[in-house]
């Protein structure tokens, strides 16, 4: 028998959906579902493009901008910083706007920051200038929490790991392309504004691309107590703090990764932006293959051993910074980014597997439990991506104060070893240790409700 498909109503409203349902995900709902993935990866890729946008444009400006390595780093935290707060509340916007409604207009958001942008960049505009401006861009880095919060709610949980990889890979891809164009302007002896003028008719190309092909699901609702709830609960601030780790690591080292390049070994912005764009790239790109191998392997054993590999690349770097060594620096320095992607995707698998496992160990069963993972993961993820974000507000200041302090980056990255290694701890001993007495739990149901184990998370 055929599902029925999706009833909607005026305005690609949707008023039937249950992606559950594997005979409706056949028959209508995964072709709906990939669409607005497509196009909701669009809008978030020019948000994250738009966000970090001053890391780049900080690479154009030279002396005669009068600003000193030490206000770029604070500029560039700053961008992370509103980036980071205002992820919680375009979290609830979908629900009350609809996902493609509000798509459209965070999309056309990004005009603001990216015109003002273009009005203010040359020499002579106060710092105070550059810093108010600089802020504004910082809205392009909620996209991802709206985006995330409506992919979310379109994929069944067996399906969520990879959308919600691709998703987020997709965006995060807005970080490496606004370097390599940049690189492209800055060889062929271009100014700021000229990827400013890039940027402007991409935005609203998304935006319209948005109001033709995307859809508003009626079923997302914002739940006031379903926020209260995840708030209250342990597993979201757990999970914030290893996404600190993660996510935090990519977008921070995406902003400093060229001002390390210029202020410690030297390289002019021209051979800066020819090596910024890697690490950025290839972590991006190996987000949804860590989805896909925590949606196999399990999200907390990913992540445990990804902070393994992120710690020990880590060691290296303050080895490769304190000999001065650019090409070791720059090729851990890589391999670095590599694995915060990994660890993004499987960190953000685990999350709508945390909160089934609840509702498995409540005595749910069936769609009840399907919808109460869905309530506490949707509701938790925008405070998860905001508390993440704000690592890289950390890492750009803890670049800050290791310049001022010691000239190079050495101090930084020996405080950011020892926070690998208590994330690692973290995830073991929350997600993976097993009590005494309950490691032969005889089926997944009870061991779930005995103990709470995460270990296939």
């Amino acid at each position: 028998m055929t599902a029925p498909a999706p009833t909607r109503r005026s305005g690609r409203w949707i008023e039937r959906w249950d992606p559950e349902d594997e005979g409706f995900w056949e028959a209508t709902g995964q072709k709906v579902a990939n669409r607005n993935l497509w196009f909701s990866v669009l809008s978030e890729h020019i948000g994250f493009s738009v966000w970090t946008l001053w890391s780049v444009l900080v690479l154009f400006m030279g002396p005669e901008y009068g600003l000193t390595p030490a206000d770029k780093f604070l500029l560039t935290s700053m961008v992370t910083l509103v980036g980071a707060v205002v992820r919680v509340p375009y979290t609830f916007t979908v629900a009350v706007f609809g996902g493609r409604n509000w798509t459209i207009i965070s999309a056309g958001l990004l005009l603001v920051p990216t015109i003002a942008a273009f009005v203010v960049m040359e020499p002579g505009t106060s710092f105070s200038t550059f810093l108010g401006v600089g802020l504004l861009a910082g809205i392009g880095g909620g996209n991802f929490a709206s985006s995330m919060t409506n992919i979310n709610a379109f994929f069944p949980l067996r399906k969520k790991g990879w959308a919600l990889g691709l998703n987020a890979g997709g965006g995060n891809i807005g970080v490496p392309v606004i370097q390599l164009v940049a690189l492209a302007i800055i060889g062929a002896s271009g100014g700021p504004r000229v990827l400013l003028g890039i940027y402007i008719p991409l935005i609203v190309v998304a935006a319209s691309l948005a109001a033709l092909f995307m859809d508003n699901l009626a079923t997302v609702k914002n739940d006031t107590g379903a926020a209260k709830d995840a708030a209250r609960d342990g597993h979201t601030w757990i999970m914030s703090f290893l996404y600190v780790g993660t996510f935090g690591s990519f977008i921070g080292y995406s902003f400093a990764f060229g001002q390390v390049l210029t202020n410690q070994f030297g390289r002019t912005p021209l051979q800066a932006a020819y090596l910024t764009f890697i690490g950025p790239l290839l972590g991006s790109l190996i987000r949804p293959i860590g989805g896909r191998l925590a949606d196999r392997y399990g999200g907390a054993r990913i992540t445990l051993w990804n902070y393994v590999g992120m710690a020990t690349a880590t060691a290296v770097l303050v080895v490769a910074s304190m000999q001065k060594s650019l090409p070791l620096f720059v090729s851990v320095f890589v391999v670095l980014f590599v694995l915060s992607g990994l660890g993004n995707g499987s960190t953000y698998k685990m999350i709508p597997g945390i909160f089934q496992a609840k509702a498995v160990a409540k005595g749910l069963e069936g769609e009840e439990a399907a919808a109460y993972g869905r309530r506490l993961s949707g509701a938790s993820m925008g405070l998860i991506g905001a508390v993440g974000a704000l690592g890289g507000v950390g890492i750009n200041l803890a670049f800050r104060q290791s310049f001022l302090s010691y000239g190079s980056g050495t101090g930084a990255f020996v405080a950011f070893l020892a926070f690998y290694g208590v994330c690692f701890a973290v995830t073991w001993a929350v997600y993976l240790r097993r009590p005494a007495g309950q490691v032969q739990a005889k089926t997944a149901a009870s061991e779930a409700k005995s103990q709470l184990s995460y270990a296939e998370v």
